[in-house]
């Protein structure tokens, strides 16, 4: 009896030691010890795990290094909301800190747990106990890039208090669905000192009210910034970015740039989007002219705008950039055969041409075959009306190191775009059949015959006027025929025996059981063959058939193989 009482003293005088350090959770069932009467009894030989609610970290699968070494192991795995911590180099843990436990885990064991644990497991573990709470600070220093989402109604007060707890941090992304200002510039200036990339993702209906004046101010702070990508950038009004550091500038939404001051004498990857507002009054080729004193060393340039036209494109010929190796000029109707010749008269190195949405013919096409026969290997002639199937054929024999080229909508059919338009006021089923039947007696049909070694992406989707398609491409692995409404069955061939995925949304089922069965029967007659082997004499070969009990087995190998290499989709 004396002993039961001295036992129950000794709980008793646990607890109130236990009041002095303030609110913390039940050491038995976990639950707040405020106001709490524990009923549950733990056994001194085993006793029993913490409840979840105790451990409120979130971890993902993980594979350890073959080599055993995590120390520079660097991850990027997605969480609640998207949020992504990666951390590198944790600080060094002493031999005092490696030996103490945080409840049944040791301390390195606990680093190596948190280090992959999101933000808002980091913050929950935090309030675990004190030896957690200093294992999640030393996370928060030892993070390197961050990516949050930031929803509607937060604050951006707990944007700033979490940044602060990143004093290491070089890489931060973020997805804003509401709008923003300056103020968030301003928190990521104080708190990121290092900053060396920033990338800013705007919703659909939120709005960036960030001006010209800000943005330069603070790129002109951040001395070590070499990545800034901003989108919505609607309302800078001007540009002027002076920066040493920086090598890669992305800025879409822009509308109306009054005046442009882009000083960067390390930039080597430029794209900026305008609106498609008609009423847009940015004087593109001033613009461009600039280049070649203030970027010098561009080799990657993205212009997508409907002011481009074929000033812009003769001021970036006399731009002279030596470097440039990427060249995209997109949405720019005034861009014509003239620009081309301009352009390949220039620059005659470049590895990756984008002029979707421009007013070049096949006359274009074959300028850009006779200077880069050898350079060239990624080709985008999207939403080019005036391009027929004799370009597109011509284009894929005379580039013989081309690796991806996009055509869609290119070979249109306007009947069968005038019937999708309208097909949703068609009230009756009859009225929807003349226009098909419309749509098939046009007589702009085209037929297409590609042969190439090396490509390996074909697209052409929306050529609503390709009528017959023959592909002899041994390494496509991805074509896309989305919306080839008007493809004949009959007259499609594809011997491509590497295909992986296959486009065909919008499609016939006909066509679609057509491209099926081409890709399955190309691979069994890959796959049954009957050897060949010679008579006694030596004089010729016949066929040696094989055991009827083995064939079954041959072709449901073929069929597996078959089904787990290509995919049709077709939604």
């Amino acid at each position: 009896m004396q002993q039961r009482q001295l036992s129950l003293d000794a709980d008793e005088a646990s607890l109130k030691r236990g009041k002095k350090r303030g609110s913390y959770n039940c050491g038995r069932c976990g639950l707040p010890k405020k106001g709490h009467s524990c009923n549950v009894t733990v056994d001194p030989t085993n006793p029993a795990p913490p409840s979840s609610r105790s451990r409120q970290t979130q971890l993902d699968y993980y594979q350890p290094s073959p080599s055993g070494h995590h120390h520079h192991l660097r991850r990027a795995l997605s969480f609640d909301d998207d949020d992504d911590v990666v951390v590198d180099h944790v600080e060094p843990v002493s031999d005092d800190e490696e030996s103490e436990t945080c409840g049944p885990l040791t301390w390195t064991c606990l680093v190596e747990v948190l280090r992959r644990a999101g933000p808002k497991s980091l913050l929950s573990a935090a309030q675990v106990c004190r030896g957690w709470r200093d294992c999640a600070r030393r996370m928060w220093r030892s993070t390197e890039e961050l990516s949050l989402r930031v929803p509607p109604r937060s604050r951006l007060g707990s944007v700033g208090s979490l940044l602060q707890k990143c004093s290491g941090l070089l890489r931060l992304t973020l997805r804003i669905e509401s709008d923003l200002d300056a103020t968030l510039l301003a928190c990521i200036a104080f708190s990121c000192p290092n900053l060396e990339a920033l990338d800013i993702r705007t919703a659909e209906n939120a709005v960036n009210w960030i001006s010209g004046d800000e943005l330069s101010r603070f790129v002109a702070e951040k001395k070590c910034l070499s990545t800034l990508k901003v989108e919505g950038c609607t309302n800078l009004g001007f540009l002027n970015i002076c920066s040493s550091s920086l090598s890669t500038l992305w800025l879409s939404g822009l509308h109306s740039i009054s005046r442009t001051a882009i000083n960067c004498p390390k930039l080597k990857e430029l794209s900026l989007e305008f609106s498609g507002q008609e009423n847009d009054s940015t004087d593109l080729v001033t613009m461009v002219d600039s280049f070649e004193r203030t970027c010098p060393r561009l080799r990657n340039m993205h212009i997508a705008s409907v002011r481009l036209s074929h000033d812009a494109a003769l001021s970036l010929a006399q731009a002279n950039l030596r470097d440039l190796r990427m060249l995209s000029l997109v949405l720019g109707t005034g861009i014509t055969d003239a620009s081309v010749a301009s352009i390949t008269s220039t620059y005659t190195n470049l590895e990756l041409l984008d002029l979707s949405g421009s007013s070049i013919s096949d006359s274009g096409i074959g300028m850009i075959c006779n200077v880069f026969p050898q350079t060239l290997s990624r080709l985008s002639l999207a939403h080019c009306p005036n391009i027929t199937s004799s370009g597109i054929q011509f284009a894929t024999a005379q580039l013989p190191h081309l690796q991806l080229i996009d055509c869609g909508m290119t070979i249109s059919d306007p009947s069968v775009e005038d019937l999708t338009a309208e097909q949703q006021t068609c009230s009756t089923e009859s009225n929807y059949d003349e226009r098909v039947n419309k749509a098939k007696h046009h007589p702009m049909y085209q037929k297409l015959i590609i042969k190439h070694g090396r490509l390996r992406k074909l697209s052409l989707w929306g050529c609503s006027g390709l009528d017959a398609l023959c592909l002899n491409c041994p390494e496509l692995n991805e074509l896309n025929l989305n919306s080839c409404t008007n493809l004949h069955p009959a007259r499609l061939l594809l011997q491509c025996p590497t295909l992986e995925n296959v486009y065909a949304v919008g499609c016939g089922d006909v066509l679609i059981e057509a491209i099926h069965n081409q890709i399955f029967n190309d691979f069994v007659s890959e796959t049954d063959h009957f050897p060949r082997k010679r008579l006694a004499d030596g004089s010729k070969r016949v066929f040696v058939p094989c055991f009827p009990s083995q064939q079954p087995s041959d072709d449901g190998k073929g069929r597996r193989a078959w089904q787990s290499r290509c995919n049709i989709r077709v939604n």
